[in-house]
């Protein structure tokens, strides 16, 4: 637990150095330097290639997760074949894409015609992503997560910085800076490839017929199966901000993508412990230790939503200040109501645990299939029906009720099949404490004008006083338990 507990911290943090680059990016420089029909295009071909990444990876992903420790022994030929798998994918991927291409010109035709000059940038990031999400994979088979996050957290975002401020200077025009964006992926994948040769863990081997007999056939038919099961998660983040750029344009994309981008702090940490406790819980499963897979389940439910209510907190009751520092506010302030829907579907993800990845790594992974397809219908229709009546905040509206709906399943599966379940009287707690300080601080400091004075003093009261519940809540009391011993072992 040592290990998972150091990978999440450098994980965490990574993610949060990669948010304040982010935030800085998206509510700052992206409005300033582009205009809201450019920050639509710039953001859609991100969201279309990062949609298509987890079909051209063929699912491999979490298949590499789940059978390396049957093969470590022969990891570097396990390696390769599953690079050579997402090639094979992508060249899949990428004819479908030039088959269906005048179907996806028709979509954006009308409302988005300027995103059908970059389905180029598409492909090439779909490629490198595929590429760099198998090293990722691999990386994490060894319970080294941090430094891939640095990477894709950090690096990727201090490029697109960099990038972005090219353009501003005026030394590229708009179309290289698009084109510059499938350049930030590469260089991330080249210091990816040479962070695991630094490290001993990338080699090419091509001895494939050294795994045990039916290996590979098995590998692929779990992978393309957990395919289905698990873009789910992803096909909610991406397919709102899609289906916003085609039935209403490029500039109610860039409102709703401001918004999303705020909103997506909250669930970092969630992140950062999903990455790190999926081999966790695959090599428990291995070994049937059923006990410990229920207490991580309980455990990691408790400390997350701990720190995610209270970025939650901290993010909509200071969401007039957030949007008071970006450029050109008038405009983009209109994804307000945006920012509560998306936060609050991500809380319904953090709450509900890692009911997913232990889904992924039973024997019952087939029921992805299910949930994965009840919840994709459910998205798009929601979509659909939502988006032409309510606009972008009905898009927000369909994605915190899909993932509702998409976690519920989950967790009534989950608790049938394996009696594992993540609640407790902590989270109970945890959930009264967030709603009484959040009426809290706004019956305080209700009259008090949006800027730096508000933001700071009205972060500082939201976090003592969560501070001071947790502990006279005695919620997650060993880890209080814990703090305070390390607390006192740094005293001289």
């Amino acid at each position: 637990m040592k290990t998972v507990a150091k990978q999440s911290i450098l994980t965490t943090i990574s993610s949060y150095i990669g948010v304040l680059i982010g935030y800085f990016n998206v509510l700052w420089l992206l409005p300033y330097a582009l205009s809201p029909d450019q920050i639509g295009i710039f953001r859609t071909i991100q969201d279309m290639a990062l949609l298509f990444v987890p079909f051209a990876q063929l699912g491999i992903g979490n298949g590499i997760t789940r059978f390396y420790p049957k093969v470590k022994s022969h990891q570097f030929a396990f390696f390769t074949m599953s690079l050579l798998i997402g090639g094979v994918g992508f060249i899949i991927l990428a004819s479908l894409f030039f088959i269906f291409r005048e179907s996806l010109v028709a979509a954006f035709a009308s409302n988005s015609p300027e995103v059908i000059d970059f389905f180029g940038v598409v492909l090439f990031i779909t490629f490198f992503s595929v590429l760099n999400s198998i090293l990722d994979a691999f990386c994490r088979s060894f319970l080294k997560i941090a430094v891939p996050t640095f990477f894709r957290e950090v690096i990727l975002r201090l490029l697109v910085a960099i990038l972005i401020l090219l353009y501003l200077a005026g030394w590229m025009e708009f179309g290289m800076l698009m084109y510059g964006l499938a350049g930030v992926y590469l260089i991330t994948l080249t210091g990816m490839v040479a962070y695991m040769k630094a490290n001993g863990i990338f080699a090419l081997r091509f001895s494939f017929g050294s795994f045990p007999e039916g290996f590979v056939k098995e590998f692929l038919q779990y992978s393309l199966i957990t395919l289905l099961g698990t873009t789910g998660a992803l096909l909610i983040m991406k397919i709102d901000s899609l289906m916003v750029t085609s039935m209403i344009g490029l500039e109610a994309n860039a409102i709703y993508t401001i918004a999303f981008s705020i909103a997506i702090v909250i669930e970092m940490p969630r992140r950062a412990v999903s990455q790190v406790v999926m081999p966790v819980i695959a090599e428990h499963f291995a070994k049937g230790r059923y006990p410990e897979i229920n207490k991580l389940y309980k455990d990691v439910a408790v400390h997350q939503t701990l720190i995610c209510l209270l970025l939650f907190l901290g993010v909509w009751a200071n969401i007039h200040n957030l949007y008071h520092f970006v450029p050109n506010n008038e405009i983009y302030e209109a994804g307000k109501w945006v920012v509560f829907w998306i936060g609050m579907g991500k809380i319904t993800d953090i709450f509900f645990s890692v009911n997913g990845e232990i889904i992924v790594y039973s024997k019952y992974y087939l029921f992805n299939i299910t949930a994965t397809l009840l919840m994709s219908i459910a998205v798009i229709l929601l979509n659909i029906f939502l988006i032409p009546v309510y606009g972008i905040e009905g898009a927000a509206v369909a994605s915190f009720m899909a993932m509702l709906l998409y976690n519920v399943i989950k967790y009534i599966y989950v608790k049938i099949r394996l009696g594992f379940d993540p609640f407790s009287v902590d989270v109970i707690k945890i959930l009264i404490l967030g709603v009484v300080i959040f009426f809290t601080q706004h019956v305080l400091l209700q009259n008090m004008e949006s800027g730096i004075t508000d933001l700071l003093l009205r972060s500082v009261i939201i976090s003592v006083l969560y501070l001071l519940g947790v502990y006279f809540g005695k919620i997650a009391l060993k880890s209080q338990k814990e703090v305070i011993k390390k607390i006192k072992g740094l005293r001289p």
